[in-house]
């Protein structure tokens, strides 16, 4: 029997374990550092699966590596659990309803990811047992993926440093896997702090901080003509002063994602953001203070890793559509609005879009393609990929059309076709791991390409030392006891 059949074998066995672990924490849906009951879960998991589980790590309370065996080669699977703030949603509906207004959703299918990467670990595991395969298999639990980068402060506490090869995957509307490079980012808040004063009857002796952030998002709109095209600048006002509007506003913040292809890029462009912040509050004689909230690099991509993903993508096979399945699926996509329908049929193309509005559920495995694609958004598996060779896949959970971080995505997070394409994300990493573990001549090989993809670049954390990931469980001392 190949390792193909072998895995499926093995995650097919257990399931329903897998399933239930993705639906739970699809229920919890907990955003960034707050994932308390699902790491909790997953822990557990692991644990009754016979894994050894080192919980908080890298000073993140949600974060955790679970390890199986001994010695090298060293496998890391990435898991990631969490939700999205205002994204709440019944599952299954084909409509927008919330369950909670304003509640908490897996808007990114992160409860799939999580689950799917279990079932790679465990399956990786359960297959050293059975065939005297020596080595290592992690779990690393991977909090705050959303704009809290978990896995940077992992890679900072130097937690890959003996790793040997990294997989990962992430839920889509196609079943591929991903050769491509991403946008670094920092994540910077700014706060303006002025003078409170009646703007009716005394306004000069007043000084608005949130004068200070309106021209501060003005200087940087300026600033969009006169920076690289790939480069995104976006922000949130999360606090206004106040809401009264005779008062003039002592204090304002505001967010900001900062993103570039490189590192280096990103760095000038945050000291240009931060110079434009100076400007702000000499012009309204206001006092500004930053922070770096978080961080990430950009994706460095290894073939000889995902060409073995796709080797065994392919043997594995897509999973049966029903008909029934093909409904929820089309009622999901005519959900979906009509720019989302042509962005999703450029990016398949003529002879596939078709097909695909007809039948929303991708039933194929795409082409491999050596050519090196680039994401515009960004991912803290980036900072992984600095220090170990890594490898992702996609598979089709969702419609074809469905948007990320949306009620549509939450809408299907425990649709039977999104557990199917779940589990069969976490069968082509497991035979991906195997394969390395069983091959160090792939592991070598995998390595000099990530050296070369480098050339000569070391990994620098965008995240300062000082920067270390918030303790949400001070918020709630029943949490704590929890993780």
């Amino acid at each position: 029997m190949c390792i193909t059949e072998k895995v499926s074998t093995l995650i097919d066995s257990k399931s329903q374990l897998f399933i239930d672990v993705s639906n739970y924490i699809w229920e919890f849906a907990e955003t960034r550092f707050e994932e308390f009951r699902s790491a909790n879960l997953l822990c557990e998991t692991l644990e009754k699966e016979g894994f050894i589980v080192e919980r908080r790590i890298a000073g993140l309370e949600t974060g955790f590596i679970a390890s199986y065996g001994s010695g090298q080669p060293v496998i890391a699977i990435l898991g990631e659990f969490d939700a999205l703030a205002g994204l709440s949603q019944k599952a299954d509906i084909t409509s927008h309803d919330p369950i909670i207004s304003n509640g908490n959703g897996h808007g990114c299918g992160h409860n799939l990811l999580g689950a799917g990467a279990l079932a790679a670990a465990v399956a990786v595991k359960d297959y050293m047992q059975q065939n005297g395969l020596s080595g290592t298999v992690r779990y690393y639990g991977c909090p705050a993926e959303e704009s809290g980068y978990g896995k940077t402060f992992m890679a900072k506490a130097g937690l890959f440093a003996d790793v040997d090869t990294a997989f990962s995957w992430h839920p889509g509307t196609v079943n591929a896997v991903m050769h491509c490079s991403s946008n670094a980012v920092i994540h910077a808040h700014f706060k303006f702090k002025g003078r409170s004063a009646h703007a009716a009857a005394a306004p000069h002796l007043g000084r608005s901080a949130l004068d200070a952030v309106e021209m501060m998002n003005i200087g940087v709109n300026y600033m969009r003509e006169h920076m690289i095209d790939e480069a995104r600048v976006h922000y949130a006002i999360t606090n206004t002063g106040g809401f009264a509007p005779n008062v003039v506003q002592p204090e304002a913040e505001v967010t900001y994602l900062i993103r570039a292809p490189k590192p280096s890029q990103v760095k000038d462009l945050f000291e240009r953001v931060k110079n434009i912040a100076r400007g702000a509050a000499l012009m309204s004689e206001t006092k500004m203070e930053h922070h770096i909230e978080g961080a990430c690099a950009n994706l460095i991509p290894n073939a000889t890793l995902e060409r073995i993903m796709h080797k065994h993508l392919n043997a594995l096979g897509v999973p049966a559509i029903t008909e029934e399945e093909i409904r929820l699926s089309k009622a999901i996509y005519e959900s979906t609005s009509k720019e989302d329908k042509l962005t999703a049929a450029a990016q398949v193309g003529k002879t596939l879009a078709p097909k695909l509005a007809e039948r929303p559920l991708a039933d194929f495995i795409a082409p491999y393609s050596k050519n090196l694609s680039f994401m515009a958004g960004s991912t803290d598996v980036a900072d992984v990929s600095w220090n170990v060779p890594t490898a992702q896949c996609v598979t089709a959970t969702w419609a074809f059309a469905t948007p990320f971080h949306t009620w549509q995505a939450v809408a299907q997070g425990k649709s039977l076709y999104a557990h199917k394409a779940m589990l069969l994300a976490g069968k082509a990493i497991a035979c991906t791991a195997i394969e390395a573990m069983q091959n160090q001549k792939v592991i070598a090989k995998a390595k000099a390409e990530l050296l070369d993809r480098l050339d000569g670049e070391t990994y620098d954390c965008l995240v300062p030392d000082e920067v270390q990931p918030p303790k949400m469980s001070k918020q709630d001392p029943k949490l704590l006891a929890k993780v």
